[in-house]
């Protein structure tokens, strides 16, 4: 039990808001050392694992100064100024309409999402920016509120509707697994039981979304209802 430090280390480093990468690598150095591997081996695996699986994290490497690049010419304002101008466009709508395309772009094998690549520069903006229609100008804890639900937009539509795609990582994982055991059963049988999981998840977001919208009003403040008026 004592080789499982590390997800208790991992548990309490979210809980106590510390640095992600600081906190993965405790947690990676105190499994190591605890299962009778020297320092030099731990510090070796983590190496070894990194080249690995290098490929996975090019794809957000290359994109940051692509993205960069396009915010340093005014993508965020772009984006905010465009969903300005519908006016049925709230705050919740946005996000919910990305965790929905989401969800069937991932279904369908298409990872065009990302915090990187789409949250930052172009979700939480838009958002942003229909709230500041409705509302007026933001207060901090508005903008917050927002910033949350977009990424958590984008992990509940990756992680939730990834499996109904039957060439993932996670179905070829449990595959694997199930063969290993014996057991006989298809890809397309646990991408069929991943659809449940996906609708729910989609029916969770639009509940959050609709809440997000009623919590943006109460938290407007005087000076932001001010600013509306």
């Amino acid at each position: 039990m004592l080789k499982l430090i590390g997800i208790a280390l991992v548990a309490a480093g979210f809980a106590l808001r510390l640095n992600t990468l600081l906190v993965v690598l405790v947690a990676g150095l105190a499994t190591g050392l605890v299962s009778g591997l020297s320092l030099h081996q731990t510090i070796t695996y983590f190496g070894e694992y990194f080249v690995q699986n290098r490929y996975m994290s090019l794809a957000i490497v290359l994109a940051l100064p692509v993205v960069g690049l396009l915010e340093r010419y005014g993508l965020r304002e772009r984006a905010e100024f465009l969903i300005r101008r519908q006016a049925r466009a709230t705050a919740g709508r946005v996000i919910l309409l990305y965790q929905a395309v989401r969800e069937v772009t991932i279904a369908l094998g298409i990872p065009i999402g990302g915090h990187a690549q789409m949250v930052r520069p172009l979700v939480a903006p838009m958002a942003e920016g229909a709230a500041a229609t409705e509302h007026g100008a933001l207060n901090p804890t508005q903008t917050a509120a927002i910033r949350a639900q977009a990424a958590a937009a984008e992990n509940v539509g990756n992680f939730f509707a990834e499996d109904v795609f039957i060439g993932v990582g996670a179905i070829l994982l449990m595959k694997g697994f199930f063969d290993s055991v014996g057991l006989d059963v298809s890809v397309w049988d646990m991408a069929l039981w991943g659809l449940p999981t996906a609708l729910l998840a989609m029916a969770v977001g639009w509940w959050r979304c609709r809440a997000l919208d009623r919590r943006l009003l109460a938290l407007r403040g005087p000076q932001t209802t001010e600013v509306a008026r």
